[in-house]
């Protein structure tokens, strides 16, 4: 008898140990109702009518194909119907019987094959269809796609209807996802500290890999695969460039391996300087043949391990990063050094915009400034990584001015999920209107309808991209507060689909994290589709930004001057003097306007009808200045602080009566995060309005609360140890 070759042995221990792990996985997330299960916790529906109505349609499943993929498309159906009904899949290998569900590609399943479905044509590789069929007389659910990772993508999308408790009676559901890039940036330390990170230390434990292999790198691949993201950047953008040695190459070839089947690629941030402080050249410069070529043998060596290798993520010439520019040379200089290198294995170059010094007069302007000149010069493999806004993840910005301005590179979308500036780790905030707010805004590029979203999906590129910086760490229930991982979900359900509504991505979340009780649902769901407009309202309304604490940005410091750099302080951005506050952004200020279309810059030119949103983005009021509500400056900025804690009270009171709804456990949890998001709020309130109270030396209106506690107070609190530095 012929042995099985060493390659063919390995590929087996391997597939039983993944099957394995999933298991083992599954059985400890659901020994505790904790959150780790996040929107994949497959409860058994109370409802025995609908358990009957679904097992009714489900009398058998097939499902083709014999790819590690699939194996996992097929481990999570069985694994969300036993949950969901209670009840065991019948597995039938071939043919059809009424009620059945088939699954499988037309290169895999030949009933499917010849059913001649026209719309297979009209999605790309990761797109699925999920239909109701008649074939010879007998009603069917069909999951099918191009590939194998398109059914696994289907199968997700059909246990969501289940989750959410829809009809599966009549289905045509044909879906691709409009981004091909759909990204976590993690910015993890190699010492498992997280960056902006609030919810523990990483969970890429490095010591113990590439030998242990952490459950939680399974569920975390079935979480993403689940909404679709196809992408993980495991390294902090301020690289280290010790993730480049073949100690830790082999670690990171692990992680790909486990994420692998579910469609998702590893990246890793690339430090500029990594052939002097690796490779022991004495230079970086991008220009230099031997740096060339050490780049080029080291992506050789990453392909050799990851042949699925993503691509490079690279900060450089940023908050001290070194680049390209410490040897007079550009960004696209840079950018088309790593991508000659990756070029031969198809991989990607995702260079971040996100630049500033301080000789510049406005930070606002810089990344324009530097990356217009080199629009059309990147290779086309190289995207441009802009952030939502032209400043720093501020809980409210205008769109960036590159969005609509590079017109012959392709330009990717980043958006912070972790919660560095909107509370951190115990602020009830849905980013989802945020996000939403930035991909519907018009860039005007090639007349009305140019939206921000349209142009990164960018249908004259082959490439778009859209990240995310992650909020995930080690917690429990991976992201801190509960509602947080909302903002995981509702990423990747935008990267899919930009076109779906912030109701509808919180109205699922609700349902398959939580409950289906109509009551709830409703409850929550308005809480969550007002909560970022609670939040900017208490923080920083009517476009300011910016005021946080310097370091750790934990808390109001609108007073902050003490550092070095004129735009690390508070003060910068929001300039109130006795005349009034704001930045002027106009020709009569930096003229930042000018770097928008016009009939966009036209929108926020004059004061008196600028979206008062973005009003001290651009103008420097009068405190006298008259709103559109007919207050004054002053008393708006005494009415939106107000109403911000007004409205997180009403939040702490509505949760309250949800109790019936929620296990104890994320019951209380959130329970008492809304009691320190109400005392935050109050700080914030209280705070800002008695520093600026000093310039505009008007009252507080006596139908608000007055402050407790002095101005000097709150300058005096320190928070030497606040996370996420």
């Amino acid at each position: 008898m012929q042995m099985a070759s060493e390659a063919t042995i390995k590929f087996m221990y391997i597939k039983k140990i993944s099957v394995l792990l999933f298991f083992i996985a599954i059985s400890l997330s659901t020994s505790a109702n904790n959150g780790y299960d996040l929107w994949l916790k497959y409860e058994k529906f109370k409802d025995i009518k609908l358990i009957s109505a679904y097992q009714s349609k489900l009398k058998s499943v097939s499902i083709s194909g014999n790819s590690a993929t699939i194996q996992k498309a097929k481990e999570e159906l069985a694994f969300a119907i036993k949950g969901l009904l209670g009840s065991n899949i019948k597995w039938k290998n071939e043919g059809i019987e009424n009620n059945s569900l088939l699954i499988g590609t037309p290169s895999s399943n030949k009933i499917i094959a010849g059913l001649d479905i026209k719309e297979l044509a009209q999605i790309n590789t990761d797109g699925f269809i999920i239909s109701s069929q008649n074939i010879k007389g007998a009603n069917c659910t069909i999951i099918t796609a191009n590939t194998d990772l398109g059914i696994l993508y289907g199968v997700f999308n059909f246990i969501r209807l289940l989750q959410t408790a829809q009809n599966i009676a009549s289905l045509n559901i044909v879906s691709s996802p409009k981004i091909k890039f759909r990204m976590l940036n993690h910015w993890d330390n190699l010492n498992r500290t997280v960056e902006r990170g609030y919810a523990g230390f990483s969970i890429w434990d490095w010591h113990k890999l590439p030998d242990y292999i952490d459950k939680r790198y399974v569920d975390y691949a079935r979480a993403n695969a689940s909404i679709g993201i196809n992408g993980t950047l495991v390294n902090n953008v301020n690289g280290n460039a010790t993730i480049l040695t073949k100690q830790f190459l082999e670690k990171v070839a692990a992680l790909a391996n486990v994420f692998r089947p579910y469609g998702i690629k590893v990246y890793l941030s690339a430090r500029f300087s990594a052939p002097m402080e690796i490779g022991g050249l004495k230079t970086a410069d991008p220009l230099d043949s031997n740096v060339r070529a050490w780049w080029k043998q080291k992506t050789k060596e990453i392909y050799s391990l990851i042949p699925d290798f993503g691509g490079f993520v690279i900060k450089a010439n940023s908050e001290g990063q070194p680049g390209p520019q410490d040897y007079q040379r550009t960004h696209a200089d840079g950018a088309n050094m790593f991508s000659e290198a990756i070029a031969p294995y198809h991989g990607l170059i995702i260079w971040r915009a996100f630049v500033y010094s301080q000789q510049s007069k406005d930070r606002f302007k810089q990344a324009y400034e530097e990356f217009i000149p080199l629009d059309g010069k990147f290779n086309s493999n190289v995207i441009v990584q802009v952030k939502n806004g032209p400043i720093d993840f501020q809980p409210r910005e205008p769109f960036s001015p590159l969005f609509g301005a590079m017109k012959k590179t392709a330009v990717g979308m980043e958006f912070q999920i972790t919660q560095e500036y909107l509370g951190q780790g115990t602020h009830l905030v849905y980013e989802a209107p945020m996000f939403k707010e930035v991909l519907d805004a018009d860039t005007y590029q090639n007349g009305k309808g140019s939206t921000v979203a349209k142009i990164v999906e960018g249908n004259q590129f082959s490439i778009s991209l859209m990240a995310g910086v992650s909020n995930i760490g080690n917690d429990i229930n991976w992201t801190s507060h509960p509602f947080a991982q909302a903002n995981w979900y509702a990423f990747g359900r935008l990267a899919w689909d930009y076109s779906l509504s912030i109701e509808t991505i919180a109205k699922e979340w609700i349902e398959q994290t939580f409950s289906n009780d109509k009551e709830f649902v409703r409850t929550t769901q308005n809480i969550m589709l007002q909560s970022h407009e609670t939040l900017v309202n208490y923080m920083t309304p009517l476009g300011l930004a910016h005021m946080m604490y310097n370091g750790h940005h934990y808390g109001p410091m609108p007073w902050g001057n003490t550092l070095g750099r004129p735009d690390w302080n508070p003060i910068y951005y929001h300039k109130a003097d006795t005349n009034g506050i704001g930045f002027d952004r106009t020709i009569n200020g930096t003229n930042a306007l000018a770097q928008y279309n016009d009939a966009v810059s036209k929108m926020w030119l004059d004061s008196n009808t600028c979206d008062e949103k973005y009003l001290l983005w651009f103008h420097h009021v009068s405190w006298q200045h008259k709103m559109k509500s007919g207050n004054t400056l002053w008393e708006e900025l005494c009415y939106k602080y107000n109403i911000g804690v007004d409205s997180i009270k009403k939040y702490e009171q509505q949760w309250a009566l949800q109790e019936k709804n929620v296990n104890p456990e994320q019951f209380n949890q959130v329970k008492q995060f809304l009691h320190i998001q109400v005392k935050d709020a109050e700080w914030w309130r209280d705070a800002c309005l008695l520093y600026f109270q000093t310039f505009s030396k008007l009252s507080i209106p006596a139908k608000y609360p007055q402050p407790t506690k002095t101005l000097e107070y709150y300058k005096s609190l320190r928070f030497p140890f606040a996370p996420g530095n």
